[in-house]
């Protein structure tokens, strides 16, 4: 059973686990996806099965809010927002180091072999331009728990920009975490502007497990939002 925070006609917001792709891969694993498209045909008692677009996507490890269009004039509107950018999203993580906050940019060509980006040079063929900033909310024991306006989508941007500058997020394998874990790593806000309605709509939640737990998160939250 998935975590719905809000739905209407146009659009579902959930909550991904982690470990859960975004949509069906090679593992054969069972996607959000599937798993949205299986609760609207079951709730609604829809024949067949339901439409659902994907209008952006969350790495298989992380955990979070997604959004998903409930018909094709919704997702070709929200698609349209993410692609230029109109998207707010904000995400909690824990990194090692003692991060100092501030913005990080940089241009990213993805692998698409090994699937692993990496920072390239301005001008190298595939290479993307990325750009977030972040602040460092708390640091213990070696560790930063940072929250990120994440200013473009890239393929494992935040995973990557925040390795390249030697502070790793924990459980991250792939990109420098030396302790196999849960990857700290969650959506914890989606603002966006409804595709009928037109009013500007904002989604939060909170992690509940993993490395977060090691800091205190009651101040990031006042009547059911998260501050961003």
């Amino acid at each position: 059973m998935i975590e719905v925070l809000y739905e209407d006609n146009h659009i579902l917001v959930a909550n991904k686990p982690a470990g859960t792709p975004s949509q069906a891969d090679k593992s054969g694993d069972m996607d959000m996806l599937s798993i949205v498209k299986e609760y609207v045909r079951s709730k609604y008692g829809k024949p067949g099965e339901a439409f659902i677009g994907l209008v952006h996507r969350l790495d298989r490890p992380a955990a979070g809010l997604m959004v998903f269009a409930r018909t094709s004039k919704a997702a070709r509107r929200l698609s349209e927002d993410v692609r230029l950018g109109r998207f707010k999203k904000t995400y909690l993580a824990v990194v090692y180091g003692d991060a100092p906050g501030g913005s990080m940019e940089d241009y990213l060509r993805k692998d698409p072999k090994t699937n692993i980006s990496t920072v390239a040079e301005e001008g190298v063929p595939g290479a993307k331009h990325a750009a977030l900033s972040y602040e460092t909310l708390q640091t213990k024991n070696g560790r930063s728990l940072v929250k990120i306006n994440l200013l473009t989508g890239r393929a494992h941007q935040i995973r990557v920009q925040f390795a390249s500058r030697g502070l790793p997020l924990v459980g991250d394998i792939k990109y420098g975490s030396a302790v196999p874990d849960r990857l700290a790593l969650y959506a914890c806000s989606i603002g966006l502007t409804h595709p009928t309605k037109k009013e500007y709509m904002e989604f939060s939640s909170l992690p509940v497990d993993g490395a977060f737990f090691a800091f205190d998160l009651s101040d990031l939250q006042k009547d059911g939002k998260i501050f961003t």
